[in-house]
């Protein structure tokens, strides 16, 4: 939403499906490259590697705890559009493989564009009041209550989740996978502004 006015709900419907197909098409070349990445997003892609269960149908129960905190910090229609956003997600991660080949991708640049694509779909969805849920909203809440900053727990999740990564994968993977981090945090960085675009 912008500081002048609320988007309308057609507004607010094609923010988050673009948002839910470009983070899709960021998973694809994500799990095609072997990559890893951070939040919960990144959690489920370790746990899908390491069982070999799907990356949709785990990140969508993973987020179902998630959803409670954010009714709770963040309101009824911030909670509502990340459900439909994650569920979206989930979906449209089990399909697109499907629809999406690629004979060759360089991984460096592979790298780069999911950071790309993920970052504009996150971009788009907080321009909504939408998330992909997660460790965001719980780094809040944790701020809140004790306060340790959030930002500071997503940080501490991340460097976690790239530990366990180097287990499962090898180190140039995993150096590949926090250079896409890196590029989705600096798209977020660079184009989110707080006094133009509120979350909430």
């Amino acid at each position: 939403m912008t500081a002048t006015g609320r988007h309308s709900l057609i507004e607010d419907a094609q923010g988050i499906a673009y948002g839910t197909v470009m983070a899709s098409f960021g998973i694809v070349i994500l799990t095609h490259l072997g990559l890893v990445t951070g939040q919960t997003a990144g959690l489920a892609v370790l746990i899908s590697y390491a069982t070999g269960w799907g990356f949709g149908p785990v990140f969508f129960v993973i987020n179902l705890p998630f959803y409670l905190l954010g009714w709770l910090r963040m309101g009824p229609a911030f909670t509502v559009k990340t459900f439909v956003a994650v569920a979206a997600l989930s979906g449209l991660s089990m399909v697109m493989p499907g629809w999406i080949g690629f004979d060759h991708l360089n991984p460096a640049f592979g790298a780069v564009l999911f950071g790309l694509a993920s970052g504009s779909a996150l971009l788009a969805l907080f321009r909504h009041g939408a998330s992909l849920g997660g460790i965001g909203i719980l780094g809040l809440m944790i701020q809140d209550r004790w306060g340790f900053r959030a930002g500071w727990v997503q940080l501490g999740f991340d460097a976690a989740l790239f530990a366990i990564a180097l287990c499962l994968r090898d180190v140039p993977t995993v150096a590949l996978s926090f250079l896409g981090a890196v590029v989705v945090n600096l798209v977020i960085a660079i184009n989110h502004r707080r006094d133009r675009y509120i979350v909430a």
